[in-house]
């Protein structure tokens, strides 16, 4: 009987998880590799943070460098070092993130609704879920509702920086999972930001912004106009208007990476494997956001004290409660439950080589909530220790997501190091490797060959009885 295919399509449905194309896997790789380092710079970063922040010598210096205002009063934009670095420095990250999404929708697995099903379904029970588990010790304890939004969203960044720490060997096509709920996830939490979490609007600072990107587009896409010093300007000018204007001002970062050409320029004779300029611009900014915009903001962003007082209020107040719950339970709950329901009543299916408890561990990783939900705090609580006690809460419950996701995970360790040996194994020593050629029908031998083969080699080694 013919080998079972390893396609995407299996018994009528389709699989998930499966090994994505080539081009998939060199834009994966290269994509993980940066946002893997960016992860542990992350933690490096927020490690410096709470020792800065609790340490009796420093700690004030922290807290005066963080309130530290400069800026050009006259433009509405005076800020301190903290709100500079959230509301300008984290463009950098949303314009990524903005890149991003607009890829998978043109050119990635978004593109296809097949194949989009099951992850978005996933991120959005990974948000609805956090959200209401929030809600729940609030409302018996009398807290603040504000915060509902802090839980839902996932550090993809942060993520892959625990993967790369316990050295887990995943196949490719769950991490494909992981970054593509990341990019859904951080797709609400943008909408959650612009329509909740936005002041009182200026609707004359809004339109200049709005003016800004259309002249944006029309310069990219119609006009074809190339150069740095053409859309920098332009970019700091519709950051200004977006920021005066009450809606937050990394929704410029996010417009601005989806107005992007995310496909090659046929025009200007392309052809399909030539980066388009939404790639050739990520693969120069995706550095700057994961090595300084990232890091810095979570420098001035997770600074919190860590006293035996402060943690004690951290478990006994509502909205933090309600943070570390929603992080812990109910990201678990809504990304495993989504999956799980999508795989039982729709098409899709996991492939052969992968069980429930690795996704359960993916499920368990998402959890680890920290740039957008610390980011969502400073914009949901008003009152400075509520705020601080609810960043806190980030922390832990990120740091309980990524203990838990680490044991499960490794728990799957052999697993996976199984499947990465079998997929790169070369027994015959011609730098192919044979699951590869196991899928050639004209490079497979057949069985009638080997046992052939076999026949042919014990009569070489038997005594020649005539002699």
């Amino acid at each position: 009987m013919p080998d079972k295919p390893r396609s995407l399509h299996q018994a009528g449905g389709r699989s998930v998880f499966a090994r994505p194309s080539a081009r998939e896997r060199r834009y994966l790789t290269d994509a993980l590799r940066t946002e893997t380092v960016g992860g542990l710079v992350l933690l490096a970063a927020a490690v410096l943070a709470l020792v800065w922040a609790n340490v009796p010598v420093i700690k004030d210096w922290y807290q005066a460098v963080r309130d530290f205002h400069f800026g050009v009063p006259a433009l509405g934009l005076d800020l301190s070092v903290e709100h500079w670095a959230s509301d300008g420095l984290l463009t950098v990250f949303f314009f990524v993130a903005g890149i991003e999404l607009k890829r998978e929708l043109v050119a990635g697995e978004l593109r296809r609704p097949a194949a989009a099903v099951l992850p978005v379904i996933a991120a959005a029970c990974g948000m609805a879920l956090p959200a209401l588990v929030y809600t729940v010790p609030n409302l018996f304890m009398g807290g603040g509702l504000h915060g509902w939004a802090v839980p839902m969203a996932t550090d993809i960044a942060f993520a892959l920086g625990v993967l790369a720490v316990i050295g887990t060997n995943l196949p490719s096509g769950i991490r494909a999972f992981l970054l593509t709920l990341a990019i859904v996830d951080d797709l609400g939490a943008i909408l959650v930001i612009a329509v909740f979490y936005s002041s009182g609007l200026n609707w004359y600072a809004l339109a200049g912004a709005l003016t800004g990107l259309v002249l944006f587009r029309v310069l990219h896409i119609n006009l074809r106009v190339r150069g740095w010093y053409v859309y920098v300007p332009l970019a700091v000018v519709i950051w200004a208007l977006m920021y005066n204007s009450g809606v937050h001002a990394t929704i410029a970062g996010v417009a601005m990476g989806m107005l992007l050409r995310a496909l090659p320029d046929t025009r200007r004779g392309e052809s399909s494997e030539t980066p388009s300029a939404a790639e050739r611009i990520e693969h120069r900014m995706r550095p700057l956001s994961a090595g300084v915009a990232v890091p810095v903001f979570a420098l001035f962003a997770a600074g919190v004290g860590i006293s035996g007082p402060a943690l004690a209020q951290v478990f006994q107040q509502p909205e933090p409660l309600g943070i570390i719950l929603g992080l812990f339970l109910g990201k678990f709950l809504g990304v495993f439950g989504g999956t799980y329901l999508t795989a039982r009543f729709t098409r899709a299916q996991l492939s052969d080589d992968l069980r429930w408890p690795d996704v359960a561990g993916i499920a368990m990783l998402a959890g680890i909530g920290f740039t957008v939900s610390l980011l969502i705090t400073e914009l949901a609580f008003t009152d400075a220790a509520t705020r601080e006690h609810a960043k806190a809460a980030v922390l832990i419950g990120s740091l309980l997501a990524a203990a838990v996701a680490a044991v499960l995970l490794k728990l799957r360790d052999a697993k996976y190091r199984a499947a990465w040996e079998r997929e790169n194994r070369d027994e015959d020593l011609d730098t192919f490797p044979d699951i590869d050629q196991d899928d050639d029908p004209v490079r497979r031998p057949t069985e009638a060959a080997r046992r052939a083969a076999e026949r042919e080699s014990d009569g070489a080694d038997k005594p020649n009885d005539d002699s």
